[in-house]
């Protein structure tokens, strides 16, 4: 890491969710002042329990990325903001389409404004989805390709990174965004509907369910861990040039979906089905995508340096001894409250 975290004040939103728990876990042992600002009512996806072992060290505010008084108390002071917190669900975005421009749009922009009155010189590093592309003509996808959504997750996410750029060339903010594309790992949300190929790959097998495959299985991605990615959040937060920019973050390298289910196949067992697409969700599925980070290596010498067989037997191993994450319903070990800190 080229400059040191500890003693930065940090604020992280949606950090009980998967991503967002990892980064704060790698924060505190770099010993940065932790704010985490998520529903602890786990709406979104978010766990108290994924932040159980540095409980101690983090302010945890139970609040609304939407609400902007809380943005207003939590943003001055911070010289670090993450900012995960999203909706995700791809099918979610399209049957309940202002939620998602509520969560993914509106409530970044507000962000951007509270930060260029209060919070200035502070480093924003927000993460977008490889959704903006749509459709994609070539690969790998590099950050040069046309961006055309197929859905309203797509088209909320693409609007905030050009705010992003925005407010980073008028105001001078530091921002720089990143486009994820089929993170996974230990903490991952198996229990929320509409999550994503893996999570619900994942659930299924983990609960001795067929993995269900929509088409022929052989749709290609690539798969990002989520150590990798946060190693890349790290490094933007640090970054002293070259803002208002978005980058590619790409896994190692690219397998179909059939190949992703023979992989977890050698730690957990797994049978297969295959189904026809259902027509909402083929009407937003972006058929072969995998992406080239290239940009991104190239500024800091980040790669995703994990393999798939190494990921899924990690988060097999994660997921068999913290069987509570995916076999119970989600209940919060903390008692929800409103706008308050949990510690």
């Amino acid at each position: 890491m080229p400059e040191s975290l500890a003693g930065r004040e940090v604020l992280v939103t949606g950090g009980l969710g998967f991503i967002g728990s990892n980064l704060v876990i790698q924060l505190v042992e770099r010993g940065a002042k932790v704010t985490v600002l998520d529903r602890v009512s786990g709406e979104f996806g978010g766990r108290v329990d994924n932040l159980r072992d540095v409980s101690r060290a983090v302010a945890i505010v139970d609040g609304d990325v939407r609400n902007e008084a809380v943005l207003q108390e939590l943003l001055p002071g911070k010289e670090v903001v993450f900012w995960l917190a999203a909706q995700v669900s791809h099918p979610l975005s399209m049957s309940d389409p202002l939620t998602d421009v509520d969560v993914n749009l509106r409530s970044q922009l507000q962000m951007l404004e509270v930060c260029r009155r209060k919070a200035p010189t502070a480093k924003i590093v927000s993460t977008s989805t490889r959704q903006v592309y749509g459709r994609t003509t070539q690969h790998p996808v590099s950050e040069s390709h046309p961006t055309s959504p197929v859905d309203v997750n797509g088209i909320s996410k693409l609007a905030a990174e050009h705010c992003y750029r925005l407010y980073s060339e008028v105001y001078g903010l530091r921002t720089i965004s990143f486009r994820l594309t089929n993170t996974y790992g230990p903490g991952m949300d198996l229990r929320s509907p509409g999550r994503g190929f893996i999570n619900a790959c994942l659930s299924q097998a983990l609960h001795g369910d067929p993995v269900t495959l929509f088409g022929t299985g052989e749709q290609t991605r690539d798969f990002t861990f989520v150590d990798d990615v946060v190693d890349a959040l790290l490094l933007a937060s640090v970054q002293k040039s070259d803002f208002g920019r978005t980058y590619n973050l790409s896994g190692p390298s690219p397998c179909s979906l059939k190949q992703f289910v023979m992989t977890l196949n050698q730690y957990l067992p797994v049978t297969v089905r295959t189904v026809p697409f259902p027509d909402e969700r083929l009407a937003i599925d972006v058929g072969n995508y995998w992406g080239d980070s290239t940009a991104w290596h190239q500024r800091t010498g980040w790669r995703a340096n994990t393999k798939l067989e190494d990921g899924l037997k990690r988060t097999v191993e994660y997921f068999l001894s913290h069987r509570e994450c995916w076999e119970h319903s989600n209940v919060s070990s903390v008692p929800a409250k409103t706008d308050g800190r949990v510690r």
